[in-house]
């Protein structure tokens, strides 16, 4: 038997580990036919068939288990070791591979992201927006960004940038005809900007004031999926919406907003940064987690 080549095994862990070709060449910026060869190369070298394909699933055989069940420690504790010698060179290198809603991403970019790359010339920083919620093991990141409440318990946490408020907003000439709402059950009566979950949901807009807890499932003949588009159709004077309060502070400034339901819209937690707690924190993401912090704590 032939023994195949470290890069030949690290192809077949991300292919086993992702359950798709697409997404392993993805992220080890190959592409999906390169991958494929190499897997139908490693499968030679073995004499062994490692996966079972069709045309729309990957899963393992019984001899591609076992061989995972081996070579993922293997391969963590090289990655541990290459680590290390990057470390003791003084600056982290490398790629950091992180998941953020788009509240989130755009929070990093403010800040944190440009010293951070400044810092450490050496990190390539792939930052993906997205709303739906990953499996960040799964779609090989190091990291994900969501608010405290959505972060999977079986992650670690680091919560930063204070809490976060949701707001229930209107351009005024929306309440010039329209009375204003005193308490969530009047928006009922109100034309509201709907918003549709990246898992196909419709949101039922949350409320709480003095111990109380609402949800309500608005009316409206608008929904949309995006926090910046809903702010844009309040200020034409589509409806009522509610959104992020950091979504909408220019236009409350502006005056091109108001708030309504003030009372009714209490902070609540902020968002967190989270990665998993069984696997080695790179050099990047330990330096990326530090200046966070820091940046955190000088707000």
């Amino acid at each position: 038997m032939m023994r195949p080549s470290l890069n030949d095994l690290a192809a077949f862990a991300a292919v086993a580990n992702h359950r798709s070709f697409r997404r392993a060449a993805d992220v080890m910026g190959v592409s999906r036919s390169a991958l494929s060869h190499a897997i139908i190369g490693l499968e030679g070298k073995l004499g062994v068939r490692l996966f079972n394909r069709t045309t729309r699933s990957v899963s393992l055989t019984d001899a591609g288990a076992r061989l995972l069940a081996r070579l993922d420690p293997v391969l963590q504790d090289l990655d541990q070791a290459l680590d290390t010698l990057s470390e003791e060179r003084g600056t982290p290198s490398g790629t950091l591979r992180i998941n953020a809603n788009k509240g989130g991403a755009r929070i990093l970019l403010t800040d944190l992201v440009p010293r951070f790359l400044d810092l450490y010339p050496d990190v390539e920083l792939d930052l993906v927006s997205e709303g739906r919620l990953v499996d960040i093991v799964e779609q090989g990141f190091d990291a994900g960004v969501r608010l405290l409440e959505a972060v999977p318990r079986d992650m670690v946490a680091v919560k930063f940038g204070g809490d976060v408020r949701f707001i229930a907003v209107a351009a005024p000439s929306y309440l010039e005809s329209h009375t204003t709402p005193k308490t969530p059950d009047d928006l009922h009566a109100h034309r509201c900007i709907r918003q549709r979950l990246p898992s196909g949901k419709r949101y039922r807009w949350e409320f709480a004031k003095r111990g109380s807890e609402i949800a309500v499932d608005v009316p409206g003949n608008l929904t949309l999926d995006d926090n910046d588009l809903i702010v844009q159709a309040a200020t034409a004077g589509r409806g009522i919406a509610y959104v992020p309060e950091h979504f909408v502070q220019p236009f409350l400034k502006s005056g091109q907003l108001v708030t309504v339901l003030d009372d009714w819209c209490p902070p609540a937690p902020g968002l967190a940064l989270y990665y998993p707690r069984s696997r080695h924190v790179p050099s990047p993401l330990r330096a990326f987690i530090d200046l966070l912090k820091q940046l955190d704590r000088a707000r």
